[in-house]
C-alpha cells in the first residue's frame, strides 16, 4: 500500500466526513479509497476504450432560454441513431427536465451528452453509462395485443 498526501478544501472534507458518519467507515483513508474506487468505476467506460453502452442523460434547462429548445432538438436530430427514447417533464413555469435514453459507442454517447450539458441555459446535467453486452441485439417483447398492419 502506498501513502500519499493530498490537499482537500474544507467544504469537500466536511462532505467526506458526513459520508464517513453515514456509512460508518472506520477512518478517512478507508472512505477515500472507497470513494476513489467508485469514481474509477464510474469513469471506466472511458478508461477501457470505446465499448457499446446504454445510457441515461438527465438534464434540467430553462425552457425560456433563447432558442435553447431548438438547439437541443437539432443536436438530438443530428445524432438520432443514438436516441432510444426521451421523457420531458415540466418542473415549474420556466424549468424542464429531460431524460434521454441513449445507446451507442461510449465515445459518441459521451460527446452527445457533453454537447447537451454545456449548452447555455442547461442548468444541470448528468450522464449515467452502463456497458451494453447485448451484442447489438434488440430485444422485443411479444405482445398478443399489438396490431400489425
Amino acid at each position: 500500500m502506498q501513502r500519499i498526501t493530498i490537499s482537500i478544501d474544507d467544504d469537500l472534507m466536511e462532505e467526506i466526513d458526513n459520508i464517513i458518519k453515514q456509512k460508518n467507515y472506520q477512518n478517512r483513508s478507508e472512505a477515500i479509497r472507497d470513494l476513489t474506487r467508485t469514481g474509477i468505476q464510474n469513469s471506466s467506460l472511458v478508461v477501457e476504450g470505446n465499448p457499446p453502452c446504454v445510457a441515461a442523460l438527465v438534464y434540467v434547462y430553462d425552457h425560456e432560454s433563447r432558442e435553447l429548445s431548438k438547439r437541443l432538438t437539432r443536436t438530438f436530430h443530428e445524432q438520432h441513431d443514438l436516441t432510444l427514447a426521451s421523457l420531458h417533464v415540466h418542473l415549474d413555469h420556466g424549468s424542464c427536465m429531460e431524460v434521454s435514453m441513449l445507446k451507442g459507442d461510449a465515445e459518441r454517447v459521451g460527446q452527445l451528452a457533453e454537447q447537451v450539458i454545456t449548452e447555455r441555459g442547461v442548468r444541470y446535467g448528468k450522464l449515467v453509462m452502463v456497458p451494453d453486452n447485448s451484442g447489438g441485439h434488440v430485444h422485443h417483447h411479444d405482445d398478443e395485443h399489438s396490431h400489425h398492419d
